[in-house]
């Protein structure tokens, strides 16, 4: 991969790896304030974030490269993230199998759904956020075994295999989304539904129609999950 900047706040606690939104960059949750919405649970030990740069920009979000191209830039991607990234929150905890979470929001989630569905044995639950989970709309028509295999709802459909499955129900899940302005429920209740079909326990928290596909909402979303993940303050 390119140069890619890592931000990380707090001392102890849980670690979680943030991915950001559409084309943003690791400060983004710094920027929106979701940082500070999580202070209380960083300055006590309980959450210690990580926040890496996306792919989305230069890859599904980029109708100049061609998709096969769109699609290697995603495998780099997760590849990086757990050859370089997950080394380093193991080196800076301290803990030789931490399991992070990981989250996303938008299309962050997708980034973020992939990387933690192709690999629960080494990270510890996921926070996906308004997303959307089937990326075949971005690749124009194009679908190969490597689409297949980076695409959730299609591999998590046919998985069977009771290695993945049995850290996948041992994981902590929690699908958002709202159902206001440009949200797309429906794409995360699809998640839900295969997760179901696999007896994969987790979290749907659908909110309301006045939900927008906005900070604001993120932001009240996160201490609501994290009251309930953490503990209260």
């Amino acid at each position: 991969m390119a140069n890619m900047p890592l931000a990380t706040w707090g001392h102890a606690g849980v670690p979680l790896l943030m991915l950001p939104t559409a084309a943003a960059d690791y400060l983004e949750y710094e920027r929106f304030l979701m940082i500070d919405y999580m202070r209380g649970w960083i300055d006590a030990g309980r959450v210690r974030v990580y926040s890496v740069n996306s792919v989305n920009q230069r890859s599904l979000l980029n109708s100049n490269t061609p998709p096969d191209a769109r699609i290697e830039l995603i495998k780099r991607y997760n590849s990086y993230l757990i050859e370089e990234v997950l080394p380093l929150i193991r080196q800076d905890t301290g803990d030789p199998n931490p399991l992070p979470m990981v989250m996303g929001i938008s299309l962050g989630a997708y980034l973020a759904a992939n990387l933690f569905f192709k690999h629960s044995d080494v990270f510890g639950g996921a926070l996906l956020y308004s997303g959307t989970y089937d990326i075949r709309n971005y690749l124009d028509g194009y679908y190969t075994d490597d689409v297949y295999f980076n695409n959730p709802l299609d591999y998590l459909s046919n998985m069977n295999d009771e290695y993945h499955l049995s850290h996948l129900r041992q994981r902590k899940i929690v699908l958002f989304t709202g159902q206001g302005d440009y949200e797309a429920p429906d794409r995360t209740r699809a998640l839900s539904n295969v997760l179901n079909a696999k007896g994969v326990n987790h979290w749907l928290d659908v909110w309301g129609h006045d939900v927008n596909h906005d900070w604001p909402w993120w932001r009240k979303a996160i201490v609501h999950h994290f009251n309930t993940l953490f503990g209260g303050l």
